[in-house]
């Protein structure tokens, strides 16, 4: 299965929501277990990082919709049906997929990053 065999609206999601492969093992984690509740150290342990960039990733992760903070912990929590179906189909594809699914966040966070960076050198030489 190459990137362009992905299903059509996972690859949507995973371009339009998902920064990074820590952001989407975040979000699968919360969603294996959606009654469970996560705070922040345990999901910094869970995926070998540490505590401050686990609280980043669950933020980004409810500023999306897809994650509800509860005093000091995490829940899954996707506000519609439809995205909640998109993210069990992913779940499915990444564990199957994990290479090619990986290869089409990173492509996406390097166009990211060299947008940024060609955007910071023209303002710098204007």
């Amino acid at each position: 299965m190459s990137a362009s065999n992905i299903p059509a609206d996972v690859r949507r999601f995973l371009l339009a929501v998902i920064e990074s492969v820590p952001h989407l093992e975040a979000l699968l984690l919360l969603r294996a277990d959606p009654q469970a509740s996560w705070d922040s150290d345990e999901m910094a342990a869970r995926l070998y990082i540490d505590e401050p960039s686990a609280s980043r990733l669950l933020t980004d992760l409810q500023a999306r919709h897809l994650a509800r903070h509860e005093g000091s912990h995490w829940r899954f929590d996707a506000h519609d049906a439809e995205i909640a179906r998109i993210v069990d189909r992913l779940a499915g594809v990444y564990a199957r997929h994990v290479v090619e699914v990986a290869e089409l966040i990173h492509s996406t966070s390097d166009r990211k990053a060299q947008r940024f960076a060609d955007a910071f050198r023209w303002r710098k030489e204007t």
